[in-house]
């Protein structure tokens, strides 16, 4: 049987629609708007002038074992992330993923046994039609060749969005949120999600992880945004 030659047709920016010179669905001229990653605190990822970690994670060292963020949550990134999450724009995931794995290969970051995505409650999944947190994993899991597993932990209750709530109210709002379905296999694993604000997400994931017999957990996240004042 003769075997099926498919056309080959070049790749096209996502967010300017011209086509790409790159591997990537993403040009050169869009990819120079994305800014360079600041140095940023080990253990909740804002910026800052020097290595190490800022004064509150020192203070208070979070559960986790340290952050890594692409870029800060501005644009162009915001927009691949609201329309990933608001419009379905799944190309967007893929992207993300993309560059969050070139980064970490770039910077030789310690490979985890699996990737977690976080997960969504099952009546924002059966809203939204996907989990964002899974998409943009999907490539990481691919190019680092580590298992991805999203069905591992489960959000046991519906919280409110993050972003809706002030600073005050977001630690209570995902506290206990989040249940081991069956024993854990996983000794070291990375936590993936789009954004990270307060951290409290992510934290409350990783108290639930560790007290299942997790013993080192990385966060992967797309964006850090700035905090809401308290």
């Amino acid at each position: 049987m003769e075997s099926i030659q498919f056309p080959r047709f070049p790749a096209v920016c996502v967010l300017c629609g011209e086509t790409c010179g790159t591997d990537m669905d993403l040009c050169g001229a869009c990819r120079s708007d994305f800014p360079s990653s600041p140095l940023r605190c080990r253990g909740c990822g804002i910026p800052l002038p020097a290595p190490g970690a800022c004064g509150r994670c020192l203070q208070t060292p979070p559960p986790h074992h340290g952050v890594f963020c692409l870029f800060d949550y501005a644009p162009p990134l915001d927009g691949l992330i609201t329309g990933l999450k608001y419009h379905g724009r799944l190309a967007y995931a893929r992207l993300l993923g993309e560059l969050m794995a070139r980064r970490l290969l770039g910077e030789g970051a310690a490979r985890p046994e699996a990737i977690i995505p976080v997960p969504l409650h099952g009546r924002r999944l059966r809203e939204r039609g996907f989990n964002q947190a899974v998409e943009i994993a999907r490539p990481v899991a691919r190019a680092l060749r580590l298992p991805l597993d999203p069905r591992s932990c489960r959000r046991r209750r519906a919280t409110s969005p993050q972003s809706m709530l002030p600073a005050a109210q977001r630690s209570s709002n995902v506290r206990d949120a989040f249940a081991v379905k069956g024993a854990m296999r996983w000794r070291h694993v990375a936590i993936v999600d789009d954004v990270m604000t307060t951290g409290h997400t992510v934290d409350a994931l990783s108290r639930c992880l560790l007290r299942h017999g997790v013993e080192k957990i990385q966060v992967w996240v797309c964006a850090r945004a700035a905090p809401p004042a308290d």
